[in-house]
């Protein structure tokens, strides 16, 4: 992967950044930051914006563009429109339900398959992590200073077809709080779908 890919991969899975910040996590100066990013930029791949945090000069931060977006994998987006379109008219809004009950069901058992031999809350959540990143939702996790987890979802590959419906959305937060019923609860605290930057989701112990 070349400097101008880990950029837009650094942008999308840490937000947005400043040159010098992007230069350190990819070993090069600032500058060599600067150019990748001017040329990403000519693209139209990246902008930015300053922005003011307390006295001093003002920090210019890197943001990805909607066309950097489409760069990530969206698994066949215009096929899952026309699935999803074509299920509600054969068997109406009740058949698209019983389609996304099936999708968690299926999911549901894979992941409980997987984190059958895990104990600790922390390594069932670096469990999931591990097992969304396979599935492209470029995921992470981190342990809280006041005990709690978050898990992060930086991109979401059916996003086309959670826009159109947001059913799925609903499954997978209910998936993970299935999974972790017993020593946890979950709640999602931001969402793509409402623009934010990534999908996370707030997991403390009980």
């Amino acid at each position: 992967m070349n400097n101008a890919d880990q950029i837009l991969e650094l942008l999308k899975t840490r937000g947005p950044l400043s040159a010098a910040e992007l230069g350190d996590s990819l070993g090069i100066t600032s500058m060599g930051a600067r150019r990748h990013l001017q040329a990403l930029a000519d693209q139209e791949l990246v902008y930015w914006q300053e922005n003011i945090a307390g006295r001093g000069r003002p920090k210019r931060s890197w943001y990805l563009t909607a066309r950097a977006m489409q760069r990530f994998p969206d698994r066949h987006a215009e096929l899952s429109l026309q699935l999803i379109e074509s299920v509600t008219e054969l068997f109406g809004e009740q058949g698209l339900e019983k389609l996304i009950n099936q999708r968690e069901q299926q999911q549901l058992a894979a992941y409980q398959n997987a984190l059958e031999t895990q104990q600790e809350l922390s390594d069932k959540i670096a469990t999931l992590a591990a097992l969304r990143r396979t599935e492209g939702y470029m995921a992470d996790w981190q342990a809280l200073d006041d005990g709690s987890f978050v898990l992060l979802e930086h991109h979401c590959p059916i996003c086309a077809a959670a826009t159109a419906c947001r059913g799925f959305c609903r499954s997978e937060l209910e998936i993970f709080q299935t999974l972790l019923a017993e020593q946890a609860q979950v709640e999602r605290e931001q969402h793509l779908l409402n623009d934010d930057l990534r999908c996370s989701y707030r997991i403390t112990p009980i």
